[in-house]
């Protein structure tokens, strides 16, 4: 089964909607109950929309009509009370908007800088891995070669050699023995 995509917008406006319903309904009755909202703040949107209204149908059906008659204030302060409702729906969609973008850009920055800190701790961390290698390397060129390393070993046993042949006394010699000669000894079998 295909699942269309949710219509989330439409889901969000109907939400808004209903929560600032309310706040439209008591704007409305203060319109119907005070003279001074209804006469200043009702009567001219709902004049005004009328007119262009009125102006835009005649238009579409082809007549043109130079003067449209007003509404009667009654008519006019019910859509006023109407109008404004609508416009404090729509402050409070817009003021819910700008909201949630705010706080995706505020959040967005906190990202960025939460990168940024880690990027600045990595690179950080490179400059100072760099700094070892390079004493490390200084310290492999500092040390001789292996090569090198052994053909000292081989020239220091040679010193001790030549050292330890020249400390020795020299050994007394002794009158070759008639063993030594491969002679029988002249001692033996003349008892």
């Amino acid at each position: 089964m295909v699942v269309g995509a949710f219509p989330m917008a439409k889901l969000l406006y109907l939400g808004i909607r209903q929560v600032s319903k309310p706040l439209a309904n008591r704007i409305k009755e203060a319109a119907r109950r005070s003279e001074f909202f209804k006469t200043y703040i009702c009567l001219p949107p709902a004049q005004l929309y009328h007119w262009v209204e009125m102006r835009a149908k005649m238009r579409l059906m082809g007549f043109n009509a130079e003067t449209i008659k007003p509404l009667n204030e009654e008519a006019a302060a019910e859509l006023g009370a109407e109008l404004l409702g609508e416009a404090t729906i729509f402050m409070v969609a817009c003021g819910c908007l700008v909201l949630e973008y705010s706080r995706q850009k505020t959040q967005q920055r906190r990202k960025e800088g939460e990168q940024l800190a880690t990027w600045d701790a990595m690179r950080d961390e490179v400059d100072h891995l760099a700094l070892v290698l390079e004493a490390l390397q200084a310290q492999v060129q500092a040390a001789p070669p292996p090569g090198a390393l052994e053909e000292l070993q081989a020239q220091m046993r040679e010193v001790r050699a030549q050292l330890c042949i020249q400390d020795l006394p020299p050994a007394p010699q002794a009158e070759p023995t008639p063993e030594d000669e491969g002679l029988p000894d002249p001692g033996l079998g003349q008892d």
